[in-house]
């Protein structure tokens, strides 16, 4: 079995793939205070549970966003499996052509869910990841990335709002029935939700006039992604699944 894992600014996603069968997923927060041993015997309990043992992990896959961390989820892999991961970065193979100012400077969530989009849809494509922050990755044909747009996150952004302001509360980021908000909640919800698919709706706009194509296939993924595609036209596709197979498709071409 193979464990893929991706180390994202808020959570730390992991999957067990089984073949080319995704048989377990589970989330933790990401902490840089947590110990190797802190995140492994958490991850062997949740193991545990989907009746996965330590010895049926034979390879792992890690990608991270938070080199703080790196050391620290490394040593949880050789400690608790046995293993030296394959650490997604310079020098490992994604068939993916980066046309930026310094490759070395992509991130490696942008990388994983890029070539996961190309391999799984076609291209060109634009992937939009609703994380800490929302980025938008633009794949053209070849597995090109063409570059990428990086705006603020929903829940950054709420918590802007929630802990910047005297009056304003955290709230639940579901979407009102109406624009026009009659109270706190209401008004909040709808500047956020309905702000943030102005937001996408204007930025694929933008994207689509400057690659000059009429249409381009978007799917979305990240854990607020299908509230947003709800309220937009321009989400094709929803997919929570899109790092960890990318990851997947990662371990497989360095191990074939």
């Amino acid at each position: 079995m193979l464990l893929a894992i991706d180390l994202g600014n808020t959570n730390i996603k992991y999957g067990v793939f089984d073949g080319d069968n995704l048989v377990a997923s589970f989330r933790v927060s990401s902490r840089i205070s947590r110990t190797s041993d802190e995140y492994g015997s958490v991850l062997v309990g949740l193991l545990a549970d989907k009746d996965i043992k330590k010895s049926d992990i034979t390879g792992i896959i890690f990608s991270s966003v938070i080199p703080a961390l790196n050391y620290t989820i490394c040593h949880m892999c050789e400690f608790f499996f046995g293993i030296s991961p394959l650490v997604v970065g310079p020098g490992v193979k994604t068939g993916l052509n980066i046309k930026a100012d310094n490759p070395r400077e992509v991130g490696a969530d942008i990388i994983v869910n890029s070539v996961s989009a190309y391999n799984k849809y076609g291209g060109p494509i634009v992937v939009i990841d609703f994380g800490t922050a929302t980025t938008f990755d633009v794949i053209g044909e070849g597995c090109e990335l063409k570059g990428v747009v990086i705006a603020p996150g929903i829940k950054t952004s709420l918590e802007g709002l929630a802990t910047k302001t005297a009056q304003l509360p955290m709230v639940e980021l579901d979407a009102p029935k109406t624009v026009i908000g009659k109270n706190t909640k209401h008004c909040m919800q709808s500047g956020i939700i309905f702000g943030f698919a102005g937001l996408v709706e204007n930025i694929i706009s933008k994207i689509k006039k400057e690659l000059k194509v009429q249409e381009i296939f978007v799917v979305a993924t990240g854990g607020l992604g299908e509230i947003i595609a709800k309220q937009v036209k321009c989400i094709n596709k929803v997919d929570r699944t899109l790092t960890l197979d990318g990851l997947k498709m990662i371990y497989n071409l360095n191990n074939d």
